[in-house]
């Protein structure tokens, strides 16, 4: 193992159209859009940053970033 490669965080990029914009309430969970798992969180704003202007049209459309590496190991923050 290589101690000189920086630490992976990983990064889960996804979104969907909301039901309520004052809620994180999906209006379909089937058509949701998994952008992918990134390595880190300068990568997943990047995805974010896109997609988030791809859908700037549509008001209802928001896309997150979830700290997976937080999920995974949550003493580690």
């Amino acid at each position: 193992m290589d101690d000189q490669a920086p630490k992976q965080l990983l990064h889960l990029v996804f979104g969907g159209e909301l039901k309520d914009l004052r809620e994180v309430e999906f209006k379909d969970l089937e058509s949701l859009d998994i952008v992918g798992i990134f390595p880190d969180y300068a990568s997943a704003l990047s995805a974010w940053r896109s997609k988030a202007q791809q859908s700037v049209d549509n008001a209802s459309m928001r896309y997150f970033i979830v700290h997976m590496h937080r999920l995974l190991s949550p003493g580690q923050a």
